[in-house]
């Protein structure tokens, strides 16, 4: 095997990060530096220094256009998030984060957690919209990280995928980890972790369908790489493989993936509560466009 490819998966590294610590003269084999291509043969010594860890990155509080409150009491703050807006600050991401905005509007997060997650217990992808919710309390935080961790939490996207899913309503269940070749994304790989995600068309049409998706574990991008694997993309996922003219002609300019609704059980009392979020002016345009084709 690889050195970069062995290491990869001996430390739980993506390969670019491997291909660094090569370059640095970090990864020595036999007492000599190794390069990324190098092979790895039994009985050899692998020496790997590890540098310290970056500095975490700070929340900025910047006010967030079009982040919107939709329930807010003494332990949790329920957020519509816009789309093009991260959930916490993360290395080479200077746009606007929903923590950041949340703080900037006066609101109190969460101290539980690393400094740049405080109060945040899952995430939607910067071109994900939808509901989500973030921990005012210390109680609420670890309520919800256990609610989160148990799959007690009931989580409804709605997805616009490309052609039509057969069979209409079915599971998924494929492991979930990073992409063998490109860092920014992630693919259906035997040596991931578990995935399962539920769906079923709800509205079909000439060259897309119309999901409801419940997912039961909460991988990075799960829903698109599922569907992407399955061989209908999210509609204007490029990243994942989705046709740009389709995607141009219903002026669409991200996947079409919604946050519909976040139900739990609530961290104060345990009363279930749920939430549930509108679509966006762009995710509607275009289902009108497909609705008016016929």
């Amino acid at each position: 095997m690889r050195v970069d490819a062995g290491l990869s998966k001996l430390l739980g590294l993506s390969r670019t990060i491997v291909a660094t610590l090569t370059e640095s003269g970090d990864v020595l084999l036999d007492g000599r530096p190794a390069g990324k291509s190098d092979r790895l043969i039994a009985g050899s010594t692998l020496e790997v220094t590890i540098p310290a860890p970056p500095q975490p990155v700070r929340v900025q509080a910047v006010a967030v256009e079009g982040l919107v409150v939709l329930h807010e009491d003494d332990d949790i703050i329920v957020v519509d998030k816009p789309v093009g807006v991260a959930v916490h600050p993360s290395p080479g991401w200077t746009g606007p984060t929903v923590v950041g905005g949340l703080v900037a509007a006066g609101h109190r997060v969460a101290t539980s957690g690393a400094e740049e997650r405080q109060g945040v217990v899952h995430r939607l992808d910067v071109g994900t919209t939808g509901v989500m919710v973030v921990a005012k309390s210390e109680s609420a935080y670890s309520a919800l990280k256990h609610a989160f961790k148990e799959r007690t939490v009931d989580k409804l996207y709605h997805a616009l995928v490309q052609g039509h899913p057969d069979p209409i309503r079915g599971t998924i269940d494929a492991p979930i980890d990073r992409h063998p070749k490109h860092d920014y994304r992630f693919a259906v790989m035997a040596s991931g972790k578990p995935s399962i995600t539920h769906y079923e068309v709800t509205e079909a049409f000439r060259s897309a369908s119309l999901l409801d998706v419940h997912l039961e574990t909460g991988r990075t991008h799960q829903i698109r790489v599922h569907f992407s694997a399955l061989h209908h993309p999210c509609v204007g996922d490029l990243t994942y493989g989705a046709d740009p003219v389709l995607a141009k002609r219903l002026g669409v300019t991200r996947q079409w993936l919604h946050a519909r609704r976040l139900g739990f059980h609530h961290p104060a009392d345990g009363q279930w509560v749920e939430f549930t979020s509108e679509y966006p002016d762009d995710l509607a345009r275009a289902l009108e466009g497909l609705r008016a084709e016929g």
